[in-house]
């Protein structure tokens, strides 16, 4: 049974009242929440009355003709949002429970897993056509956002972060060598040793990114400092900066086709690469998946049978073994 203090909420259809408040507070108008939920303007500012006077304090301050939110309006907002994500989740596992061929799967990955991915969905959806799929493409530190937020189901990433604490499963692997210009002075040299790139500029992605992650792990093994001419936010960029002749960068071989750039970038031959990055997929350690989800993780894992490869080492969460 509910406790006494909040038996009050039950009484005057509170939910309904709390939906229509969240659209006033996000939009900041009676008049467009009312445009927004095809209801008439009055009966948002009696919803807004009623709840007001449930509650016993006032949610809106009149400035103009624009509501803004009181203090008991900010925590009410606040609270809103977490009560209907929490009902959105309850409702997916519920889908879930129902029909796993009716469930949504949100995935969200770094940007280098859109050249996997899509594939990995693409087979996936064959066998279960009407799942409704959301793949959110983001760089690391977005995608590290959306996992504290704990705002999709799935990530796909090769950095782990420390927290939140994940429970994660291999299921890709790419290998990363050193790219120049066409041209470039150690074109052509053979077993060139790391170091002896200590004189080259070099373009990185941003912090926090795998291949930055692993030439700075390489440099410090090394002992040397690299001479960062730029960082950029994709690999993409850094594929058209060194066809660009801006200096030499480690990228993912999946996304080079020496075939189509034979004439402007190669492959340099340095000791030790190509060094393969680790792709997993994970989930927040004590989230209960939808059942689509569950399966998903399941199609991905069954996918790397027989495509193992020596990982670089890399400082990650603890990955589950299946």
């Amino acid at each position: 049974m509910p406790g006494t203090r909040i038996r009050r909420y039950l009484r005057h259809g509170l939910l309904p009242q709390l939906a229509v408040f969240q659209t006033v507070a996000k939009l900041g108008s009676f008049t467009r929440a009312a445009e927004a939920l095809f209801v008439a303007q009055p009966t948002v500012s009696i919803q807004m009355k009623k709840l007001s006077e449930t509650l016993g304090v006032p949610l809106f301050e009149q400035t103009g003709k624009k509501p803004i939110l009181t203090d008991a309006g900010r925590e009410l907002a606040a609270a809103c949002k977490d009560i209907f994500e929490r009902l959105e989740q309850v409702e997916e596992r519920l889908v879930g429970l129902r029909d796993l061929e009716h469930g949504r799967l949100r995935i969200a990955t770094s940007s280098f897993g859109k050249y996997f991915i899509p594939r990995f969905l693409g087979e996936f959806c064959k066998e279960h056509p009407n799942i409704e799929v959301s793949l959110h493409i983001d760089n690391w530190r977005g995608i590290r956002q959306r996992l504290q937020e704990n705002a999709d189901d799935l990530y796909v990433l090769s950095t782990l972060p420390a927290e939140p604490e994940l429970t994660a499963h291999l299921i890709h692997s790419s290998p990363i060598d050193v790219y120049a210009p066409i041209g470039h002075p150690l074109a052509g040299a053979r077993a060139i040793a790391f170091r002896d790139l200590a004189d080259q500029l070099f373009l990185l992605r941003e912090p926090g990114s795998a291949t930055r992650h692993i030439a700075q792990e390489l440099c410090e093994q090394n002992g040397i400092t690299p001479r960062v001419r730029m960082e950029l936010a994709s690999d993409e960029a850094v594929k058209q900066s060194v066809i660009a002749n801006l200096g030499i960068a480690l990228l993912p071989r999946q996304i080079v086709d020496l075939d189509a750039h034979r004439s402007q970038l190669c492959a340099l031959d340095v000791e030790g690469f190509p060094v393969v990055r680790q792709w997993y997929i994970a989930y927040q350690r004590d989230k209960r998946l939808p059942a689509v989800a569950s399966a998903f993780v399941e199609y991905t894992c069954s996918l790397l049978a027989g495509l193992q490869t020596p990982p670089i080492p890399l400082r990650a969460s603890k990955v589950a073994s299946r």
